[in-house]
């Protein structure tokens, strides 16, 4: 059974989403079991991708990019995000609110 992509714990939010790196522009795609997927124009080197991730979602979110942390997934496609003092609400009302 997989984790739900969004999901409430201690202290904020865990967003679970997969990164396609290179891509020809930035965007969040909802797949259609609500997995996220991410495209970022950054390549994945040297951390390149990860930064643009922390950097694009928080401009997607809405929320400052300190509240935004990479948990896990730092060499891999499947990457779970932290915002702290979000809620699921939050999220899934950006993410259900359009894609960028």
């Amino acid at each position: 059974m997989a984790l739900p992509p969004i999901e409430a714990c201690a202290g904020g939010v865990l967003i679970r989403l997969r990164v396609q790196p290179k891509a020809s522009r930035d965007a969040v795609i909802v797949e259609g079991e609500g997995r996220i997927r991410v495209a970022l124009t950054a390549p994945p080197v040297e951390g390149a991708a990860n930064t643009a991730l922390v950097r694009f979602m928080a401009k997607f979110l809405g929320v400052k990019r300190r509240d935004l942390t990479l948990r896990s997934g730092d060499r891999s496609r499947d990457k779970t995000l932290f915002l702290e003092e979000g809620t699921v609400e939050q999220v899934r009302g950006q993410l259900e609110g359009g894609h960028r």
